[in-house]
């Protein structure tokens, strides 16, 4: 309209020529459900936790998330990914887990913080490996994003260990519990 210019619509999608979409699609589905388990499980540690000592920790280590899961939420329009059918699940247990832990007191959710992240930064080490396996080149751009967000949850890791973490009551019971059911959760988001 107007000055004769052409309008035409902005693509967010990435080229699909020679990618391993299969291996596209598990990656981007079960870091997105990560990513929204992992708001949901800081959701429900604020909601308990919110107003101590330890939110403002808590509250920084959310917002990081955030940035975390709106970038998967691009990710997965740029390569049409379709979201793991369990995202109603992930919403309750992963703030069910939060606010669980938080009961615990200050030490619980750091000790909550530590098993997931844990998961997290193994798995995303894991697709890493995968992609340079693939071609590093091509997935250029995925492997940086997995990259850095591997070091910010290593980075949360780090910040339970610093908060007591190991001091909480029966801690190697609960990692090993809740490291469980992270491995679980990767299992059944990649494939459903």
């Amino acid at each position: 309209p107007g000055g004769g210019a052409s309008l035409r619509p902005c693509s967010t999608r990435v080229a699909q020529d020679g990618i391993n979409k299969p291996v596209i699609d598990r990656i981007i589905r079960v870091d997105h459900a990560g990513e929204y388990g992992a708001n949901r499980i800081y959701a429900g540690q604020m909601a308990v936790l919110g107003r101590s000592s330890v939110g403002p920790i808590i509250q920084q280590m959310w917002n990081q998330e955030k940035d975390h899961l709106k970038k998967f939420n691009e990710l997965m329009v740029a390569y049409r990914v379709r979201p793991t059918v369990l995202l109603p699940f992930w919403n309750i247990a992963g703030f069910v887990l939060g606010a669980g832990s938080a009961l615990l007191g200050k030490k619980g959710a750091m000790a909550c913080t530590v098993a997931v992240e844990e998961s997290i930064s193994e798995h995303y080490n894991n697709q890493i490996r995968t992609l340079i396996e693939e071609d590093p080149e091509k997935y250029k751009e995925l492997l940086q994003v997995i990259k850095q967000f591997r070091d910010d949850e290593q980075e949360h890791h780090d910040i339970g260990l610093e908060h007591d973490a190991e001091a909480t009551p029966a801690y190697s019971v609960l990692k090993t519990t809740i490291q469980l059911g992270c491995k679980a959760a990767i299992f059944l988001s990649e494939r459903i």
